[in-house]
């Protein structure tokens, strides 16, 4: 059976990236899509495991030569999924997990119209600045861009076929867990089963 292709967006500090990880942790057929940033690497992040950090140019070349199946502008600096990656896990009968903001989100929509949707909701703007804080990756005119940022981000989770508000984290995690469970089950996936049953003699 092919699998998954599930699109987590959300705003900066929402949780998403802990919650991807956890999902992972406990769901052996899920896959993460390694994006392309022309960002540098924080402290901690791997090379081909977190990100694929890549040049300006580097990223113009693989734009060019329609090597993405999304990109997008994300804080000053552009990060793209890779055709190639996600055509090669999904091949496999991987679930591939995005994440992505809602610019690639979008575009992701657009170009696999059965993906599994989920937008990371924060309980509040209040938790999204102690979160920011928290981290102290960021000054405090950063932090006002992102919480800017942010409003417009959530604005757009109604596009999404599912959300998932990250209060507490481990029933975020179980909330995605069961969205999976259920998307598994969808009838489209399980057409060559059906066609199987019908022409089965008895």
């Amino acid at each position: 059976m092919k699998g998954l292709l599930v699109v987590f967006s959300a705003p900066s500090g929402a949780g998403k990236t802990t919650i991807i990880s956890r999902v992972r942790a406990v769901e052996p057929n899920c896959a993460f899509s390694v994006s392309h940033t022309t960002r540098a690497p924080r402290a901690g992040e791997v090379e081909g495991i977190d990100y694929h950090f890549v040049t300006e140019d580097g990223f113009s070349d693989i734009e060019r030569s329609g090597g993405f199946v999304e990109w997008a502008h994300v804080h000053a600096h552009r990060y793209g999924t890779s055709v190639a990656e996600v055509d090669r896990q999904l091949a496999a009968g991987r679930d591939v997990l995005f994440d992505v903001d809602y610019q690639g989100g979008r575009a992701l929509m657009r170009r696999y119209p059965d993906a599994v949707t989920i937008f990371v909701l924060p309980p509040s703007m209040a938790e999204i600045r102690r979160r920011l804080q928290g981290r102290a990756l960021d000054d405090e005119a950063t932090i006002r861009l992102r919480l800017h940022n942010a409003r417009i981000e959530i604005a757009t989770a109604g596009e999404y076929r599912f959300t998932v508000t990250n209060e507490e984290l481990d029933r975020a995690v179980e909330d995605v867990r069961a969205i999976l469970r259920a998307e598994r089950l969808r009838s489209s996936l399980h057409a060559a089963r059906i066609r199987q049953l019908v022409a089965e003699e008895v």
